[in-house]
This record gives structure tokens, sequence and C-alpha cells, in this order.
């Protein structure tokens, strides 16, 4: 029996210890199997977001070249003097653009949406002369905001991703213009470089695909789609003709199963510049499985293996060491995989260049910024020597010194380098790097860190060339302003007219020589003192006047004013300004006064000169149309009856002389209705016997019959009597005006209108003829216009006359009321 108890205690041991090997080793697997699939998670998710960064990148590197285009003169020049030479011009750049980015197209639009310049202009697809205003890179771009726009051509047929930036004016906000740079897409799908257990999808945010590694899903749906959001599709023309039917894909969290019933993991991640846009990244779940269950076998067979041999020794020992071991393991592998993820994120996120080199110099890694720098992808760098991408000179420097010293010494601080980035343009740095020693103390490979001081250099050259631009600017503005000094002293000493300068408060600051000879004082005696101190309250009062209508105005204006000397007051004409300070605010008021005194003396005398020759003519005009009237009226009525009665005593014996005799008193009465018409001219009765209304109003009428030009008149209901001298001076003005409508304008439509004001009286004349350009016009009038001048100015009044080409013109007589209104007696 005791063979039997202890062969069935060793039975029932062995089955404990099998038992307990067992579940450690399934406990073991379990561990593993989650551990391997989290690996498999995160793998998948760096792959996602490295795709998401390459393809954001990729999209985004025509941004700034597109503005580049945007503001280039050759094309600000097509859109502001199009002609051929700025098209050729401007059609060389867009080649150039796109040879230089490897681009599909670059071309410009006008501010209607029309294609005006294509750099595919000879292609049978040519853009040139199309009409794509209902792109929304367009719409977008035309409210001053640069656009990134991915679908379907319209004309080629091609997809592509637009980049638009809008074309201003120098010196205006309202864009003219539009320069846009087409990318195929197919370049995008071509760099994937995917394994055959991976795909990448893109869709717009109803759920398109636009861009797919299988070319079977291009333009077909994620989900299945309404018919509103397909008629939504379809109206805005961004995806071609259609149909988009749905992919078969059905989407569960993290996974998705698409037609074939493949099992896909899937991380959705943006598209950053296109709002709504998704990237998918979806890994085969077949391969996944096969990647886990790899190492998931070999380790999990190794440790069962080691338990079966060990477990009828150590059953107890070995699952409790087993146990712990599962516990460190996992604590480990949190550790490790938090550590790792820290230092990827802190290598790749960090925003300075960070690199690592083998013994040989060969870089080992190189951080995102690294790249985005540098402008080279990722697998062109890794193997290569880390002096192929420094300049020639910081190339030999590294390898004759630097290398030498730092392998001997195992780290090294500030190096300056100049790294030579895709581009071409060098980039200056100072990196700093230490060894990183292997598990035998020896040195293995290097961390690195090298910050862009290129800006800095820059700046640093740029304050230095800006510092002794300065210098030379003092020293030029020191010897400007003493010669300025001399140039303002000798005008303040010599000048003969009176300058001043007073606060805003009206004290004087400074007057020149010949003021100070006028007053009497000096401008230490004159200086804070007011003109209320200085003249009399009634020229103060003015001069103050004066002042406050420039600081109130802002603006310079030119006055007459009247100022006490010993021989009595003279007339001055002053140009009065504002004087402003750095903050633009009105400081003090400058006065520059010439003495017109005999000037005015001379204007007054030809003035009532002029007067009494006008006043001599009028009159001369009335004695002469009297006299026409008169005598030459009675004689030509005198000649008509005899005519007529030399035709009567004809007609019955001589029918001939007779119809002779008619003739003659036809004759007659024609020049009777001249020698009237031509005394109504000279002067109007009308105008004397009347006034200005009543002659006007017939003189028009008069007008309109024998010119054929249709001439209105209007006027107020009431007017009051008018001196004699405006009234001939209004009438001989608008005369003049309407012959000169008729004679140099060839008007067929003209209109005198009076008009009264409690201010002023207003006579206007406009016609509707070819008009002319007012600029230059004191040069170049006639006697006409200065005949009209002379008059106005006779009564005190003022003549204004606007005119442009093709639109007429309109003459207006302005004169204060108490001038224009008669006198009369209470």
């Amino acid at each position: 029996m005791r063979p039997m108890k202890l062969r069935l205690i060793i039975l029932l041991l062995s089955l404990l210890a099998f038992a307990s090997a067992m579940t450690g080793g399934f406990v073991h697997y379990l561990s593993i199997k989650e551990a391997a699939q989290t690996e498999a998670r995160q793998r998948a998710m760096d792959r996602a977001q490295m795709l998401q960064r390459n393809i954001s990148i990729r999209l985004s590197q025509f941004v700034k070249p597109v503005e580049t285009l945007a503001g280039l003169d050759d094309v600000l020049e097509i859109f502001l003097h199009p002609s051929g030479a700025t098209l050729y011009r401007a059609n060389a750049v867009l080649d150039l653009f796109k040879r230089t980015l490897n681009c599909d197209v670059c071309y410009l639009m006008n501010y209607r949406g029309d294609t005006i310049a294509s750099s595919n202009r000879e292609s049978p697809d040519s853009f040139v002369g199309k009409n794509f205003a209902f792109r929304p890179y367009f719409q977008q771009a035309f409210h001053q905001a640069p656009a990134i726009y991915l679908a379907m051509g319209i004309t080629s047929g091609k997809r592509g991703a637009y980049f638009s930036y809008p074309v201003f004016e120098m010196g205006e906000d309202t864009p003219i213009g539009l320069a846009v740079i087409k990318v195929a897409i197919d370049e995008v799908e071509n760099e994937f470089k995917l394994a055959e257990d991976e795909l990448v999808l893109i869709t717009n945010p109803l759920g398109v695909i636009f861009v797919s590694s299988r070319d079977a899903w291009r333009f077909q749906t994620i989900d299945r789609l309404t018919a509103r959001q397909i008629d939504q599709i379809a109206q805005s023309r961004q995806f071609g003709a259609g149909p988009w039917l749905w992919s078969g894909l059905t989407m569960q969290g993290h996974t998705a199963v698409d037609a074939a019933k493949n099992r896909y993991q899937v991380r959705v991640l943006p598209l950053d510049y296109f709002n709504g846009w998704h990237i998918y990244y979806m890994k085969n779940m077949v391969s996944l499985s096969s990647l886990m269950a790899a190492p998931l076998l070999r380790l999990s067979g190794a440790i069962v293996m080691l338990l079966c041999v060990l477990m009828s020794v150590l059953v107890f020992f070995l699952y409790h060491r087993a146990s712990k071991e599962i516990i460190r393991r996992k604590s480990v592998e949190k550790d490790l995989r938090e550590s790792r993820m820290r230092y990827r994120s802190l290598y790749h996120k960090t925003p300075a260049m960070l690199h690592s080199i083998d013994m040989q110099g060969r870089l080992l890694s190189v951080s995102d910024y690294w790249t985005d720098v540098m402008g080279y992808p990722r697998e062109q760098v890794i193997g290569k020597n880390l002096t192929d991408f420094l300049m020639p000179a910081s190339r030999q420097h590294a390898r004759r010194r630097v290398f030498p010293q730092f392998f001997q010494s195992g780290v090294c601080r500030d190096v300056a380098y100049q790294f030579k980035p895709k581009t071409g343009a060098p980039i200056d740095v100072l990196l700093s790097a230490v060894t990183i020693d292997d598990d035998d103390g020896r040195p293995s490979h290097s961390l690195a860190v090298s910050i862009d001081v290129t800006r800095r250099l820059r700046a640093e050259h740029a304050l230095k060339q800006a510092k002794d631009d300065l210098d030379r600017h003092l020293l030029n503005l020191e010897r400007l302003v003493r010669k300025r000094t001399r140039e303002i002293s000798g005008i303040l000493r010599y000048s003969p007219g009176l300058i001043s300068i007073k606060d805003v408060n009206g004290r004087y600051k400074l007057i020149n020589t010949r003021y100070e000879t006028i007053l009497g004082k000096t401008t230490e005696q004159i200086r804070g003192q007011s003109d209320t101190s200085i003249f009399p309250p009634e020229i103060a009062l003015k001069l103050r006047q004066n002042d406050q209508r420039v600081i109130a105005s802002g603006l310079p204006c030119q006055i007459e004013e009247r100022l006490p000397h010993l021989d009595g007051y003279h007339t001055y004409l002053s140009v009065k300004f504002p004087i402003f300070n750095a903050s633009e605010r009105i400081q003090g008021i400058c006065s520059i006064s010439t003495d017109i005194t005999e000037l005015k003396k001379i204007q007054n005398r030809l003035r009532r000169l002029s007067a009494g020759i006008m006043d001599s003519q009028e009159t001369e005009r009335k004695a002469i149309a009297r006299e026409l009237h008169d005598e030459l009226g009675q004689v030509l009525s005198a000649l008509r009856m005899e005519a007529v009665w030399l035709q009567k005593r004809l007609a019955p014996g001589d029918p001939t002389a007779a119809q002779r005799a008619a003739t003659m008193c036809r004759l007659i009465d024609k020049n009777i209705e001249d020698v009237r018409h031509m005394a109504i001219r000279l002067r109007p009765g009308v105008l004397d016997d009347l006034g200005l209304v009543d002659a006007l109003e017939w003189y028009t009428t008069d007008f309109e019959k024998r010119s054929g030009m249709t001439c209105l008149f209007g006027h107020p209901r009431h007017t009051p009597p008018l001196a004699p001298t405006v009234a001939t001076a209004a009438y001989r003005i608008a005369q003049e005006a309407l012959t000169n409508a008729l004679r140099h304008a060839r008007a067929n439509h003209c209109e005198v209108s009076l008009d009264l004001d409690q201010q002023r009286f207003s006579l206007c004349i406009s016609d509707n003829g070819a008009g002319f350009n007012t600029d230059g016009l004191h040069a170049s009038e006639g006697l006409g216009i200065a005949g009209m001048r002379e008059r106005a100015m006779l009564v005190g009044g003022q003549l204004t006359i606007t005119s442009t080409a093709g639109q007429g013109t309109a003459i207006t007589l302005a004169i204060p009321l108490e001038q224009a209104i008669l006198e009369t007696s209470p």
C-alpha cells in the first residue's frame, strides 16, 4: 500500500505541478500578449502620426511660394497694365515657378475669376480663358485670405491641391487678382511608401475618399451618403461627375471591415490646414496577429519548457518567482514604454535640431525639427556622413579640428557651423554635443543639439549696419541743420516781409528784423506779449480771429490784414499756417505778410477806370441803340411807306415794276427787323424799364429762336429790384455765356437760373456742351471769360467756372445780397 500511496502522492504532486506550470504559463502568455498588442497599437499610432506629418508638410510647402509669386512685380504688372509684354514676363515667371517647384500648373486669375496667364497655356487642357470663380480657393482668397483646396480639375480631370494667394496693388487692401499653384495629388500618393498590409485614405468632411493607396476606393465614400449629401457634393464640382458609391467599409471603433470581410486596425487623424478633412491609417489585422504571435510563441514556449523541467523540484518556488517576475516585468515594461514615449516626444518635438552620429561620423538618427529645417526626408539622411550636410568651410573645419577633439574629449560646446539645407541657402548654427558610452564604457555614439542662429547673426549684422547708417545720417543731419539754420537766419534778417511765430494762445515767440523795425521793438521785448498789448483793439481782435481760424482748420490760409505804420495803415497779404509738434498737434502759428498797400491802390484805380470804361460802353450802347431805333428806324419806316405807295401806283400799268417795289418792301421790312434786334442786343430797353428778370426771360426766348438751342430760364417768384450796375453785369455775363455755349461748346440745351437767399444773389448758366479742362484756365482764357470776371469783380461778386470734358460747363455769378439789391428810401 505504501508504494501505491507514494505513487499516488507523486502523481498528485506531478498533476499539481503540471497544473501550476500551465497556469503560470497561461498568465505569462496573457501578459506578454497584452504588451504585444499595446506595442502594436502604439506603432500604428506612430505610423499614422508620421504619415499625417509628412502629408501636411508636403501639402504646406507651397504656401510660401504662392505668396512669393503673388508679390512679384511682373505678376502685378499684368493686372495693372495688361499687354503683350507684361503677359510674356508673367508667363516666364509662371514657367520658372513650375520648373523650380516641380508642380503641376501655375496660373493667374483676374478679379472676375478668368485665367489670364498659365504655365500650361500650350497644352490641350490649357487653363487660359477658363473661369474658376466658383472655386472656394478663389472666393476665400478674394476676401484677402490665402487658401488651400483639394479637388478634381474641371479642365484637366486630374486631382490636385490648389494653393492661392491674392495679388494687391501697392498701398491698397482690395485684391486685383489671384496667383494659384496646383500640385498633382498623384505625387503625394507616390510618397506614401506603404507595406502590403497598410492602407492610407484621405477624406473630405462628407467622407468622400479623395486620396487612397488602393486605386479602387478613390471617389468612393467611407459611409453611406444621403441623397442630399450626394447633391451637395455634385453642386460643389469638387470630385468630378460621380457616382460616389459606398466603399463597403464598416467602422467599428478602432477597427474596420471591408466588403471582402478583411479586418483592419484604424487610426483617424485630422489633416492639417484642411478643416474637416481626415487621414485614415489602416493595417491588416492578420499581419498584426502574425507579428504578435511570433514573439509570444517564442517566449512562452521557452518559459513553459523551462517550467516543465523544473516543475517536479521547485513547483512552489517557481510559481512564486513567476508571479513576482510577471509583476516586475509589467512594471518594467510600463516604465520602459513611458520612458521611450517621453524620449521620443522630447527628441522629435523639441524646437531644436537634434541628431546622433556614430564614431565614424555617420548619422544614426535626426529629429523631426532637423528634417523640417534641412528639407531632406529621414531615409535620405540616415547612414550618411554629417559632413555631407555642411558647407565646404564648415566641412573642412569639422574634419580637421572638431571631430578629432570631440572623439578624444567626448564633449564640444558652441561650435559654429554652416549647414547646407536642400534649398541651398546656408543656415548658421551653434552645435553642442556629448558622447554616449556602451555597456563596456566605450563611446558608441553622440547626442548633439544645433541651435539655429541665422536670424540672430543677420540681426546683429543688420544692427551694426543700421548703427553705421545712423551715425552717417546724424552727421549729415547736423550739417543740414546748420545749413538750414543759416538759411532761416538769413531769411528772417533780410526778408522785406513781416515774419512772426506765435503759440496757440496768441503770444509772440519770434519776429524778424523787418517786423522789429515796424514795431520799434526787438524779439526779446516782444516775446510773450499778445496782439492786444501791441496793436489797437480792433486790429488785435481781427488778427486773433485770423489765427484762430488757422488753428480750427489746421490748414494754411491767405488773408488781407491791416497794420498801423507811422504814415498810416498799410494793407498786408498774410499767409498763415499751423506749426505741428512730433505728436501731430498744433503748437503754434507762423505768419508771413507782404505789404500790398501800393498794389491795392493801383488795383482800386484800375477797377475805377474799368468801371468807368464799362459805364461809358453801356452809355454808348444805349445811345447807339436809341439812334438806331429812333432815327434809322424812322427813316426805314418812311422808305417802306414810299415803297408801298410806289407799288400801288405801278401795279395797274407796270406789273414788273410793281413786283420789284414789293421786293423793296420786303427788304425794308427785314432791315427794320434787323435794326430793331441790333438795337435790343446793344441795350435792351426792357432791362432799363422792367429789370433783370424780364430782360433775361426775353433774351433766352429770343436766343432760342435765333439759335435753335433749347434754353430754359428759372427765377424766384418774388425778386426785389437789383442795382443797375448789378443787373447790367448779370445780363452781360448771361449774354456772353450763352454765346460761348453756342459758338464753342456746340451745346443743344442750356439753363439760366436766378437764385436769392438771405446772404447772396446768384446767377447760374449751365449747358450740356463739349466742356473743357479748367486746369490752366487763367493762362489761356479769352477776352470773353476775362470780361465776365472783370464785370463780376466790379460789382463785388465772384465768378466760378466749373467744366469737365464731355460733361458740359456751368458758370456761376455770386454777389453779396447787400451789394446786389437796389437801396430804396423808406
